[in-house]
């Protein structure tokens, strides 16, 4: 049993595990990093980054095989030949659906930060109140404005390309210049404006691309090549690989150590803190404990509860943090599928250049400014316009379209949008311990009880009939609505499970992400979120991160800690 100590353990390497790694290792500390898969390391790793369809051997198509192989993965777009590998398999990494839970993992160095969509909004101020005033789970523990100034110092480092709007609804940040709307999403911008009286509004989205070089992080830039999910050797786009972990390991503080599965937080009942991690060697099976003064929990949300729900369990049964009897329950994602498409008449004498790394945005209107629907909270649409398929440009819909589609000449004009739509925390939605199955390492895994509640359901109707309504309004033709299963994880945006509060007994974690019964414990990835907006989640994840770690040190200072 091997012995080594730091100041500071993060656990994960994916978006906030970067800059969990990134603020700790600048602020002085000795951290170290704990991976569970292989590492990747920036441009050198990213095989696939210069492959074209014709490169694959199934012109990147999954295969047959691939399908039978990877049953959970075929469920969606994550199976293909030009991610292969990068997703976590169900036959080393299997979970029990008691409610089918469709949960895409990414476990190497930089975790889902290389395969993410990279939409990025802010949450706004209601969203911090709205279930207090809804009387809905606990209360947040914090408000908007004690992450605005954080909103802006990681949009400021990631790279946040967009547009200034002035909408409460969706509040401005530190952007870089947008990616450009074509013509089509231009004119179409301009009629749902007219249409529906600056009610509704179509923009520019908000991504974590680059459009103008960083060159103190040594990124180029975006390429407009849309390949983001095989690793940009450009840095085009915010990844752990490109920005967080250069930064880190800068500093001579970091060691990051792959292959490394941390089973358990260790706890020390004399102290009530934690004094390290216990990890099992992915590769040689052999047990190790590393101690520090201060451990982040970043596996990604879902992950870091297993390790909470395996932890100090000869103190508490259901584990470290579970003593409100909240812990694993309040799972959350964003439910899609929903939505709508049309053609667009009089521009096929227009094309455009290069493939963007994003479309067009429309942000939350229903239950807002005094509006009340009969279910509560809203969604928003990412969508854009194209000569071909519209979902290219849709991160979570978009690769590994079918090769033909490529080749074809350019046909007529299409547009269309898919609905993300809030998820309420629900204590009957829920993540248990499976000790019957085990994983590859002999390690109990999980077990999903999630689904779609009565007020997701809802709100699906106007989902698919608003979005129909939208493009009708603004002269597209032909439109045609969806509204398609979504089981929970499907959005892969997971959330909840061990969240913030302002009361011990009734959430896992205090407004600055520590473990009630562990205040050397922090949880800043997914797992934190007391409920969900309606807005992709990662930059919420960053603006959290960084405020904790610059807590946690100014605690570590004063010998709180």
């Amino acid at each position: 049993m091997a012995n080594n100590h730091y100041d500071a353990i993060v656990v994960g390497s994916g978006i906030s595990g970067g800059w969990a790694a990134k603020e700790l290792a600048e602020k002085g500390l000795k951290v170290l990093m704990l991976e569970r898969g292989r590492n990747i390391e920036h441009i050198k790793d990213y095989t696939n980054a210069f492959y074209e369809a014709w490169d694959y051997p199934h012109r990147g198509i999954a295969t047959e095989q691939m399908r039978q192989e990877n049953p959970i993965l075929a469920r969606e777009y994550t199976l293909n030949e030009m991610t292969a590998g990068m997703w976590a398999t169900h036959k080393d990494h299997p979970y029990t659906e008691v409610k089918r839970f469709d949960w895409f993992r990414g476990y190497h160095v930089g975790g889902r930060s290389l395969l993410w969509g990279r939409q990025s909004y802010r949450w706004n101020a209601e969203d911090f109140t709205a279930n207090q005033r809804e009387g809905v789970a606990v209360d947040w523990p914090i408000r908007y404005d004690d992450l605005a100034p954080w909103y802006d110092y990681v949009e400021k480092f990631a790279g946040i390309a967009g547009t200034k709007e002035g909408l409460d609804v969706l509040p401005d940040g530190q952007f870089l210049p947008p990616v450009p709307l074509n013509i089509v999403e231009k004119d179409v911008a301009k009629r749902i404006e007219k249409a529906f009286k600056g009610t509704r509004h179509m923009i520019h989205s908000r991504t974590a691309n680059i459009t103008q070089p960083m060159p103190e992080q040594n990124r180029v830039g975006c390429q407009y090549r849309n390949k983001c999910w095989l690793g940009c050797p450009f840095g085009g786009y915010f990844s752990t690989q490109s920005s967080t972990l250069p930064a880190a390991m800068s500093t001579g503080n970091l060691t990051v150590r792959p292959f490394s599965i941390v089973t358990q937080v260790l706890y020390d009942k004399n102290t009530k803190r934690a004094r390290g991690v216990e990890v099992l060697d992915a590769e040689t099976n052999q047990t190790y404990e590393y101690t520090s003064k201060i451990v982040f929990v970043n596996a990604s949300s879902l992950n870091s509860t297993w390790i909470l729900m395996n932890s100090a369990t000869d103190i508490w049964e259901g584990g470290l943090g579970s003593s409100s009897g909240e812990l694993g329950h309040n799972v959350m994602d964003h439910h899609l599928s929903v939505g709508a498409s049309g053609e667009v008449e009089g521009y096929d004498d227009k094309y455009y250049s290069g493939r963007r790394p994003c479309g067009f945005y429309i942000p939350r209107f229903r239950n807002w400014g005094g509006e009340k629907r009969d279910y509560l909270r809203g969604f928003g649409y990412q969508g854009s316009a194209s000569r071909g398929n519209w979902q290219n440009n849709v991160a979570e819909l978009g690769f590994g379209a079918d090769l033909k589609q490529a080749l074809t000449e350019p046909g007529g004009w299409s547009i269309g949008m898919t609905g993300f739509g809030e998820i309420l925390p629900n204590h009957l939605n829920k993540v248990t311990l499976d000790k019957t199955k085990k994983d590859k390492w002999g390690l109990p895994v999980l077990s999903m009880d999630a689904e779609l509640q009565e007020n997701e359901v809802r709100m699906r109707k106007d989902m698919m009939q608003d979005a129909m309504d939208i493009l009708t309004a603004a002269g597209v033709k032909n439109v045609h609505g969806w509204n398609n299963d979504s089981p929970i994880g499907k959005g892969i945006h997971e959330m909840g499970t061990a969240r913030m509060g302002r009361d011990p007994r009734s959430s896992v974690l205090n407004a600055f992400n520590q473990v009630w019964d562990a205040p050397n414990v922090f949880v800043t990835d997914g797992a934190c979120m007391t409920s969900a907006s309606c807005v992709n989640p990662s930059l919420t994840y960053m603006a959290l991160t960084a405020r904790a770690a610059s807590y946690a040190v100014e605690e570590l200072k004063k010998g709180n800690l």
